[in-house]
């Protein structure tokens, strides 16, 4: 660092109900974090929800991702499908496209990227699925950000196509050695102390070490943090987590400008 004070965003994925159904407190973690990450409909959402989150993201300045995912509503996005690459590049590209039509409708505008669930993990080390992921944003709009773990074959063919590249650790989900999210299907992938997330998130924005999921220290890059929406007191963890890093000194603001 340069002496400046660190900064970190926070984002959070939103907009996840479908229809009458609803996941999470949209609204409550709209007044916490600074950028949302929205479901386009593959997943979770549906065209209502997603103008209505764009329009409640605009009111409070945060700014707007899409977050695409496998065409996977049953299985919320989080089964791996082995679709062929270029059938991924269009339902990505539909994904974007739809949610930038209703941000702009709601007037504001995506300005980054960010897959979900299985499409996040296999991309990581996936190199097809990653190119074609990469391919869509470029074909889209080149100047959209794309957020992902460090590491992962998806920031590295990001970055080798000219995009903008952002590193981000998840508050509440525990690491392996290698810096890779536990599978949700193991015991402790998902953190619950609040305290411990806070801990963790502080460590994380001033580029700290943090225990993996066997105790040993690993250091996770944090240019935005991700706090989870769907966990039990997830607004109030998330505004534990703003609070404590604000009161460190660490600045909380958007990546996207």
């Amino acid at each position: 660092m340069d002496g400046a004070a660190p900064r970190v965003d926070l984002n959070s994925d939103l907009g996840e109900g479908f229809g009458h159904w609803t996941l999470g407190d949209d609204d409550g973690l709209l007044d916490v974090v600074t950028s949302a990450n929205v479901a386009c409909g593959f997943h979770a959402g549906d065209p209502s929800i997603m103008r209505r989150v764009c329009e409640r993201a605009a009111l409070r300045g945060v700014r707007v991702g899409a977050q695409v995912g496998y065409r996977d509503l049953a299985g919320f996005g989080r089964r791996f499908i082995d679709v062929a690459p270029d059938e991924l590049t269009q339902d990505v590209v539909y994904q974007v496209g739809a949610l930038q039509a209703l941000a702009r409708a709601a007037g504001t505008r995506v300005t980054y990227v960010k897959p979900h669930g299985a499409l996040y993990n296999t991309i990581a080390r996936h190199e097809a699925q990653a190119a074609a992921v990469v391919r869509a944003v470029v074909e889209v709009d080149p100047s959209l950000a794309v957020l992902g773990s460090s590491g992962s074959a998806w920031l590295r063919l990001a970055a080798d196509a000219g995009l903008t590249v952002v590193h981000e650790a998840f508050a509440d989900r525990a690491y392996t050695a290698d810096g890779e999210l536990v599978p949700r299907r193991l015991p402790g992938a998902v953190l619950h102390d609040a305290d411990d997330i806070v801990r963790r998130c502080l460590a994380m924005a001033r580029g700290q070490a943090v225990a993996d999921v066997d105790g040993a220290p690993i250091v996770v890059a944090a240019q935005s943090i991700c706090v989870h929406g769907d966990t039990p007191g997830a607004v109030e963890i998330a505004r534990a987590v703003r609070a404590a890093l604000t009161a460190a000194g660490v600045e909380v603001r958007p990546f996207a400008r």
